[in-house]
């Protein structure tokens, strides 16, 4: 059987390229910044990226497959769970079922020199922004000759003496290029790094490992909430602590408290656990 050259080629790219993650993502802070809606190289049509993940499974944070329309063992057992009937455990269900997160690529007014970062928010800024593009008097601000910069003005809770920090939008009402230079636009496009280079999907066996191993941490022990000492893991976004919100309206926090494992009061986690993998 022939060897795959171009998969080769593009795992090899993965592996030299030594880019920080934390390089390539972009968030608000104190004040007021600009940035421009860029075309996403994957899907020119559609320039937001929605992802689910699975947060403090075992004080670590997962990309799900479901993003990808892919099997998910973990949401697979959690939707096994609810079914037991004890109100702990389907607590811990629910908050074990993946949380979307939506990434946009941006160039930053004054940092162009940077190239294309992926601007991570919550489903307020999310609606938010789809508002404008949905209304006709703004349209596709994501055009790289005619679209419209974002001012967003983010505020700590601090600073604005409110209980939560706030995140003020606006749109510009101007059209203009994203660079003067058309040839240098197009190539900000062509050299971004997709998202899935960032954010690295576990296969089914390995996430449902994951899940075992958290259920049971060692063999032969019972079923245990996880050590809090345990580390990030570092291929996948930590849970933001503060959700951009609309303009000056606070949000409840989502601050995700670390996911409890199933309770083990008796057999009946195992034993779901079981039913769904192993019989």
């Amino acid at each position: 059987m022939a060897l795959n050259i171009d998969a080769i080629r593009g795992r090899l790219n993965k592996l030299q390229n030594t880019q920080k993650k934390s390089d390539m993502l972009w968030k608000p802070t104190a004040g007021k910044q600009q940035v421009r809606i860029v075309p996403y190289k994957i899907d020119l049509e559609n320039p937001f990226i929605e992802l689910l993940f699975h947060y403090n499974i075992n004080n670590k944070t997962y990309l799900s497959p479901q993003s990808f329309g892919r099997p998910d063992p973990i949401l697979e057992f959690a939707n096994k769970l609810k079914n037991l009937g004890d109100k702990d455990d389907w607590k811990a269900a629910k908050a074990m079922e993946p949380k979307l997160r939506t990434f946009v690529p941006v160039i930053v007014r004054g940092e162009e020199e940077k190239g294309v970062k992926f601007w991570g928010f919550g489903k307020t800024v999310y609606q938010d922004i789809l508002g404008y593009i949905a209304d006709p008097d703004y349209g596709d601000i994501a055009d790289i000759k005619t679209g419209r910069d974002i001012t967003i003005e983010y505020v700590t809770a601090e600073a604005g003496g409110t209980q939560f920090p706030v995140t003020n939008i606006r749109i510009k009402p101007n059209q203009s290029p994203l660079l003067q230079d058309a040839d240098a636009s197009q190539e900000l496009i062509d050299k971004q790094t997709p998202i899935t280079d960032m954010y690295s999907e576990l296969s089914y066996d390995e996430l449902k490992a994951v899940l075992e191993g958290w259920l049971k941490p060692e063999d032969d022990t019972p079923l245990a909430t996880p050590p809090k000492s345990e580390s990030q893991n570092m291929t996948t976004p930590t849970k933001p602590k503060d959700e951009p919100v609309k303009e000056s309206k606070p949000v409840e926090p989502v601050t995700q408290p670390t996911t409890q494992a199933p309770s083990a009061k008796s057999d009946a986690v195992g034993q779901a656990f079981d039913d769904l993998f192993n019989n």
